[in-house]
C-alpha cells in the first residue's frame, strides 16, 4: 500500500507572527494589543423582527456619478488583492491570513504613496469589500461554493455596500420612511425615487449602491422591520389549505387544481432581436464609442427581459403564499439538470438549459421560501426521487418510466387518464401533507411548524428548528 502524502504543516505562533510582518507587510495590531484577539461576530438582528431589502432607483450627478465609478473600482481592486494576499499567503508560506490581517492591510495601503488613490474612498466600504471575501471563504470551507475568484471590471457587478458609519439618514417628517441620503465622501444627498415608503422611525441598517449592466443605478435599503403574519388560511373542516406546484417548461407552474402559469420564455420572444442586436456589435470596432452604444442597447433589453421576469414571478408567488397556509414543491437540484453534455445530443441539451435558466425555477422557488418565512406558511419540500409524475394520483400505482415527450398517460390499473403536470402536482401535495402533518403532530402544544419542511432531513432536525 502506497504511502499517503502528508499534509501540509499549518504555521502558527510567533513564526506566522514574523511572516506576515516581514513578508507579507501585514503590519502587528496596535490597538488593544495586550487585550486577545476575538472572532468577528455578526450583528444581531432585534427579536421579532425580519430583515427586509428595499430597492429604490436613484439619479447620480456627473460628480456622484464620478465618485462612485472610483468607488466601484477600489473596492474591486481591494477584493482582488485581498485574494491575492490570502492565497499567496497559504501557498508559500502555510500562512492562514482572516479578515483582521487583511484590514490591517489594507491600512498599509492606504498609507502608501503606490496606493493613495484609496484614500478618496471611504475606509468602511473597502473594509465591507473585505467582509465580502471573507463571506466568500467561509462558503468555500463549508462546502457550498467554490474557491473565490477574481472580480473583473466589465464582468462583475458594480457595486459598493455601506453601513451605518458610512451615510447619513434624515427621513422626511412629512413623508415617515423617506428622506436624504448622503453617503460617505459625497456632499450632497442622492436623488433617490422613493417608489414605496421604508418603516418609519427607523435608520438603515445598510446600504448597497449598484449598477447594472445597462447603466442604470440602484440603492438597496436593509431595515429591520416587524411584519405581521397573514391571517391563517383553513379549510371549513379545520385543515390547512394546501397546493401543490409542479415545475416544468411546457407550463412554468401547474397547480394540483389543473391551473396552470404559462411559460414567458422571454429569451425565445426576444431572440431574433438580440442575434440581430449582437451583430450589430460585432460590427463595431472595438474601443469605439459606437461599440459601446450598442453594447448598452444589448444590455437594456436583457434588463427588460430580467424585470418582467422577476415581476411576473413576484406577483404569482405572492398571490399562492396569501392564498394557501402550506405550499408543496419538489426539490430540485438545478445545478445537476443544467449540467452540460458532449457527443450525441448536445445541441438539445443546449437548448433544454436555456429554458430551465430562462423559466427562472431557482428565483421562484428562493422567493417562495422567504415570502413563507415571512407571513407565517410552511414551505414543504418533497424529495427529488419521489415518482410525482410515474405515480397513479387515485390508485397510487407506480407506472413505467415517461419520456418528456409524453403529457397524458393512462394508469394500467384504474384506468384513468391523467395529465402529466397536474397528477405530478396533485402527488406532491399528498406526499407534502403527509411530511405536514409527521411534523405537526409531534410538536409541542401551542407551537406553529417551521417554515420550511424538508424531507431529506430528519424529525429531530425538523423540530430543534
Amino acid at each position: 500500500m502506497a504511502d499517503s502524502p502528508e499534509k501540509p504543516v499549518r504555521v502558527t505562533g510567533a513564526e506566522a507572527k514574523r511572516i506576515k510582518r516581514d513578508g507579507l507587510g501585514i503590519a502587528d495590531r496596535r490597538k488593544h494589543h495586550s487585550r486577545p484577539a476575538t472572532p468577528m461576530k455578526r450583528r444581531a438582528k432585534e427579536s421579532g423582527t425580519q430583515q427586509r431589502v428595499y430597492r429604490f432607483r436613484f439619479y447620480p450627478t456627473p460628480m456622484q456619478a464620478e465618485q462612485l465609478e472610483q468607488t466601484f473600482g477600489a473596492c474591486r481592486w481591494v477584493y482582488n488583492e485581498g485574494l491575492a494576499l490570502r492565497s499567496g499567503a497559504w501557498e508559500q508560506h502555510r500562512v492562514s491570513v482572516g479578515f483582521a490581517e487583511t484590514c490591517r492591510a489594507l491600512t498599509g495601503w492606504r498609507r502608501s504613496d503606490a496606493t493613495s488613490w484609496l484614500r478618496d474612498v471611504s475606509s468602511t466600504v473597502l473594509q465591507q469589500a473585505l467582509r465580502h471575501l471573507e463571506g466568500a471563504y467561509s462558503r468555500f470551507f463549508k462546502g457550498t461554493a467554490t474557491y473565490p475568484k477574481r472580480k473583473k471590471k466589465h464582468r462583475s457587478r458594480d457595486s459598493a455596500t455601506y453601513v451605518r458609519t458610512g451615510f447619513r439618514w434624515v427621513e422626511d417628517p412629512e413623508r415617515p420612511g423617506t428622506g436624504l441620503v448622503t453617503l460617505a465622501k459625497q456632499p450632497t444627498p442622492l436623488d433617490v425615487r422613493w417608489s414605496r415608503a421604508l418603516p418609519g422611525g427607523q435608520v438603515p441598517v445598510k446600504l448597497t449602491v449598484m449598477r447594472d449592466r445597462a447603466g442604470r443605478y440602484f440603492l438597496s435599503v436593509l431595515v429591520e422591520e416587524r411584519i405581521l403574519p397573514l391571517p391563517a388560511a383553513f379549510l371549513p373542516g379545520g385543515e390547512p389549505k394546501a397546493v401543490g406546484l409542479d415545475l416544468g417548461l411546457a407550463a412554468l407552474v401547474t397547480l394540483d387544481d389543473g391551473t396552470k402559469l404559462d411559460h414567458p420564455r422571454l429569451l425565445k420572444k426576444y431572440a431574433d432581436e438580440l442575434a440581430r442586436k449582437q451583430r450589430e456589435l460585432h460590427r463595431k470596432k472595438k474601443g469605439s464609442k459606437n461599440r459601446e452604444k450598442a453594447r448598452k442597447r444589448i444590455a437594456r433589453l436583457y434588463v427588460l427581459i430580467g424585470d418582467v421576469r422577476r415581476d411576473m414571478l413576484d406577483q404569482f408567488t405572492t398571490r399562492l403564499v396569501r392564498e394557501n397556509q402550506v405550499l408543496v414543491v419538489e426539490g430540485l437540484c438545478i445545478a445537476n439538470l443544467m449540467r452540460p453534455t458532449v457527443g450525441k445530443g448536445r445541441r438539445r441539451k443546449a437548448r433544454l438549459n436555456q429554458a430551465i435558466r430562462d423559466a427562472a425555477w431557482g428565483e421562484l422557488l428562493r422567493q417562495l421560501r422567504y415570502k413563507c418565512e415571512w407571513y407565517g406558511r410552511t414551505l414543504v419540500i418533497v424529495d427529488r426521487f419521489f415518482p410525482s409524475t410515474r405515480r397513479c394520483s387515485a390508485c397510487h400505482t407506480k407506472g413505467p418510466r415517461l419520456d418528456v415527450s409524453v403529457r397524458e398517460w393512462t394508469c394500467p390499473e384504474c384506468g384513468v387518464v391523467h395529465d402529466r403536470d397536474e397528477n405530478a402536482a396533485v402527488n406532491l401535495r399528498d406526499e407534502g401533507m403527509r411530511l405536514y402533518w409527521l411534523v405537526a403532530a409531534a410538536l409541542p402544544p401551542g407551537r406553529v411548524p417551521p417554515s420550511v419542511i424538508r424531507a431529506s432531513e430528519p424529525a429531530e432536525v425538523l423540530l430543534a428548528a
